[in-house]
């Protein structure tokens, strides 16, 4: 998904020109990263509000516009107000196509509704984690990755190392030799109680028989 977004030079900063720029519905930033000094920035407040909605705004390799001149970066950091709805600074990463880029991923979670343990034992699908950190070329960067719930019992997890992902991603907790779990299915309190008690019914009939026998 290509998402452009139009920038300007800002040349005058400082806590007074940032509060102006604020006040003319503009919102001041930074670009850094990659072979040139870090440029100072300013955005329609408007524009940048509504993009950062999208959740794809925030895991895609983004086209700035800067007076005319395209560059190819990431959003890495945004300050908000603490109670207003608005965007009080914005910071931007250039990326080169030749280098890997570390960023957060959204996880999108399908077919939850024919899980086994959902569908058949009544549990409930917990999401362990929304999002996961990976390492790639900006081109390789996908938008989310998908989990396909469609098989997992209850009291099972999928890990990490269970997803599914383009030849050249990586996952930054392999690196750490780790593999967390990214959702499970838990059964209610109820459903466990009546598990428990049909696990207990079937011992009892199978003793039982046990029993008269050693008579």
């Amino acid at each position: 998904m290509a998402i452009e977004i139009n920038v300007t030079k800002r040349d005058v900063q400082g806590t007074g020109a940032s509060r102006r720029l604020r006040h003319a519905g503009r919102v001041p930033g930074v670009i850094y990263g990659g072979a040139s000094a870090a440029q100072a920035i300013e955005l329609d407040h408007n524009e940048i509000f509504h993009k950062l909605r999208q959740e794809a705004f925030h895991a895609t390799v983004l086209t700035l516009v800067i007076d005319g001149a395209p560059e190819q970066a990431l959003l890495r950091d945004v300050q908000m107000h603490a109670w207003k709805p608005e965007v009080l600074h914005v910071d931007f990463q250039r990326v080169l196509a030749d280098q890997k880029i570390h960023m957060k991923v959204p996880l999108h979670f399908i077919n939850a509704d024919l899980a086994p343990g959902v569908k058949l034992s009544g549990g409930n699908v917990s999401h362990i984690l929304n999002e996961v950190d990976i390492l790639c070329l900006p081109a390789q960067l996908p938008e989310f990755i998908e989990v396909d719930l469609a098989h997992l019992q209850a009291g099972h997890s999928i890990h990490i190392s269970d997803l599914t992902v383009a030849e050249g991603i990586e996952f930054a907790a392999a690196h750490k030799g780790g593999n967390p779990p990214v959702a499970t299915i838990v059964l209610p309190r109820a459903a466990k109680a009546a598990a428990g008690e049909e696990a207990a019914e079937g011992a009892a009939a199978a003793a039982k028989p046990a029993a008269g026998k050693k008579k």
